[in-house]
């Protein structure tokens, strides 16, 4: 996931910083691993191998150890949260994994630290595995697997190991997984659609990138699709504006205020809000506009348990399920058979809540009501093909075409979304 910067932030303000602290940096790297490691085996010092300590000792050195980078903090209520989750599945499948973390890995809560030193830093202290978990840090997670052709280095998002993409690099020991959140934003764009009485949705969005133009259009589409079909409205009465706050989220002074926007929204008739940022914004706004007797809705994003947050208004949230993939993935590298490859998983057609086999989820929530059999009946078709909001004929932005009449958008044109698609407002780039 994740832009390589923030947007507005000043190159030369950013090189200035990191000269002025590059020893600091240095210095300090390996407290704020240790300020954040997960839980490891100690024991007092010993001489006698049958000792508890010198137990402890080897059990400690016969665990797989894995790092992680995220760029968020771990309990932001969505996209770190999900996978600092997925770090307690892992181990409690398999005790002998063992993770070690750094979070909040980004220009402004860390200016002078790079994902490639932090991974460099947990590389040292034993791990075997490194997790990147942002698009910020697909060239962090590069320079890694370069540096370390012994350690196996996973990208969550980003396409350097899918062959058939436009940014391939043969770099065996590198490997992307990433979940079809195409469909889970569909999903969540229906839900949206069937949520509101108005016809307007509201889109708190990140920064602009591929993959946010990628989820934005497919909740469009499946706003479009449901407005038109099950609320029995012209897909072009209904109002589906994207406001980009500039990063995953809010950093005064960089980025626009996610709680501005989110209220600017339900205070200006929007009564539905979906969230593509990693904080809880949307929901927490929405819960006091409710409180203050608004008819308002909205819909979560990341994390399953989400809909938590406000149960009343949740209309439901589009989910990953990260730990499955990441344990195939370091059980792989364990029995030393990783290679290098693109992993891009869907739901599970067949349950999409199971989090054992689904790695998309949808999550309906309470305010859904009885139009929980449409976003049911919405996802069965998406299931078995009947429904594809992806034929054409289907136009960008700015009229020139997407996908002709008659035709299916490709895995590429799906992911390398350049820009919005017609009947959506709000900037593409």
């Amino acid at each position: 996931m994740k832009s390589s910067f923030i947007e507005g932030m000043s190159a030369i303000a950013v090189l200035s910083q990191m000269l002025k602290h590059r020893f600091w940096q240095v210095a300090v790297l390996g407290l704020f691993v240790g300020a954040c490691s997960g839980p490891t085996s100690t024991g007092a010092p010993a001489t006698d191998a049958g000792t508890p300590a010198a137990q402890a000792t080897a059990a400690s050195s016969s665990e797989y150890k894995v790092g992680m980078v995220l760029v968020g903090p771990t309990k932001d209520g969505g996209w770190n949260q999900a996978h600092f989750e997925a770090t307690q599945y892992v181990m409690e499948k398999d005790p002998g994994i063992k993770f070690e973390y750094v979070d909040k890995v980004n220009p402004a809560d860390r200016p002078n630290v790079k994902g490639s030193q932090v991974a460099d830093d947990l590389i040292a202290k034993g791990a075997k595995f490194i997790i990147f978990n942002s698009d910020d840090f697909k060239d962090d997670a590069l320079e890694t697997a370069k540096k370390h052709p012994d350690v196996t280095v996973i990208h969550a998002s980003g396409d350097y190991a899918w062959k058939e993409g436009q940014n391939y690099k043969n770099q065996p020991n590198l490997g992307n997984i990433m979940g079809r959140m195409e469909f889970g934003k569909m999903m969540a764009g229906c839900a949206a659609a069937l949520g509101s009485q108005t016809g307007k949705i509201g889109y708190v969005g990140p920064l602009i990138n591929d993959e946010t133009r990628r989820y934005t259009s497919a909740a469009y589409l499946g706003a479009r699709y449901c407005w038109d079909k099950y609320s029995g409205k012209k897909p072009e009465d209904l109002n589906f504006k994207v406001t980009w706050i500039g990063f995953w989220f809010n950093i005064p002074g960089v980025t626009l205020d996610p709680t501005k926007v989110a209220n600017d929204y339900y205070n200006s008739g929007y009564d539905v809000v979906m969230s593509g940022i990693d904080t809880p914004e949307v929901a927490v706004e929405g819960k006091k506009a409710a409180d203050a007797g608004r008819p308002v809705k909205f819909v979560h994003y990341d994390l399953r348990t989400g809909c938590n947050l406000a149960p009343d208004i949740c209309l439901g949230v589009p989910y990953y399920s990260w730990g499955p993939p990441y344990i195939e993935a370091i059980n792989k590298a364990k029995a030393g058979q990783y290679q290098s490859e693109f992993v891009w998983l869907g739901p599970d057609w067949k349950n999409i809540n199971n989090a054992e086999t689904s790695m998309i989820g949808f999550e309906p929530g309470k305010a859904l009501g009885a139009k929980k059999a449409q976003l049911d009946e919405f996802v069965q078709g998406l299931g078995n093909g009947s429904i594809n909001p992806y034929k054409g004929p289907l136009k960008f932005q700015d009229g020139t075409e997407f996908i002709k009449a008659g035709e299916t958008a490709t895995e590429q044109q799906i992911w390398y979304m350049p820009q919005l698609l017609a009947g959506m407002e709000g900037p593409s780039k």
